[in-house]
């Protein structure tokens, strides 16, 4: 798996560029809308949950409603990178068949491609939640750094993830329709609109089985709160990641010979 992704960085790096461009192309504002697109998020979310239901997350102090918004805005973050790899990948190879003709193109990038476009629009989210700290005199602290480290984890999972999926969506074509339910309903299970300690204690643990749950309280830890992450919890999550991805990827390249046949 490792020795892959070194091997064809080049590819997925071109790969990626082309997508991200491409995205954008014939557009008037072209890639400017990467940076818009987050940013008209975060405006709606503050009115809406700030304004129309005047929601708190209960940090202490003197709550105002920027915030409320800076710290939803973290998990939808965290959410929205997770989502758009889950939902892109059942497809993946449905909408490549020219390179499963091609016997020396690695398909197993292909995931790969697919989320290193979605962390580079989850990155210029991170820019724009940065400057709204900032514009909003909302100190930026120092663990911001970390941030980083605390995604690891969300990329091993995810890559697992994307792996199965694009190998299941060439056999199970309504595994699509089915991703996208999951990753919904997965952002109402996440403590994404609330803290995970506004639920009772005894729905606290079995919120927690969800990967992302303790990957964006961490994530809000070292971008808004100035904390340093659980070393303890990210090691058991980064555990987690690594058989999340080996399963995956083994799990695509046991049936990657297949996909001809199919398609």
């Amino acid at each position: 798996m490792a020795a892959s992704l070194w091997r064809n960085r080049g590819l997925i790096t071109a790969l990626i560029k082309r997508e991200v461009i491409g995205r954008y192309r014939g557009s008037v504002m072209g890639i400017a809308w990467s940076f818009f697109n987050p940013l008209l998020m975060l405006v709606i979310y503050t009115f809406v949950f700030s304004v129309v239901f005047k929601a708190r997350w209960g940090v202490g102090g003197e709550e105002s409603k920027a915030d409320f918004a800076i710290i939803l805005f973290v998990g939808l973050i965290v959410h929205g990178l997770f989502a758009e790899c889950v939902n892109r990948a059942p497809a993946l190879i449905l909408s490549n068949v020219n390179y499963v003709k091609k016997v020396i193109f690695p398909l197993e990038i292909l995931p790969w491609v697919a989320f290193g476009s979605a962390l580079f629009h989850a990155a210029i989210s991170v820019g724009v939640l940065l400057l709204a700290q900032l514009i909003l005199s909302h100190p930026i602290p120092w663990t911001v750094i970390l941030f980083p480290f605390v995604l690891f984890p969300l990329i091993l999972i995810a890559m697992g993830f994307a792996w199965f999926l694009a190998a299941f969506g060439v056999f199970v074509r309504d595994v699509g329709q089915v991703t996208g339910m999951f990753t919904t309903v997965l952002l109402f299970l996440s403590p994404v609109f609330y803290p995970l300690s506004a639920l009772p204690v005894k729905y606290q643990g079995w919120l927690q089985l969800n990967p992302l749950a303790s990957i964006i309280e961490e994530g809000r830890k070292v971008l808004v709160f100035g904390q340093l992450p659980d070393i303890g919890q990210w090691g058991v999550m980064t555990a987690t990641g690594m058989l999340t991805a080996w399963a995956g990827f083994a799990w695509f390249q046991k049936t990657r010979k297949g996909f001809a046949d199919v398609l």
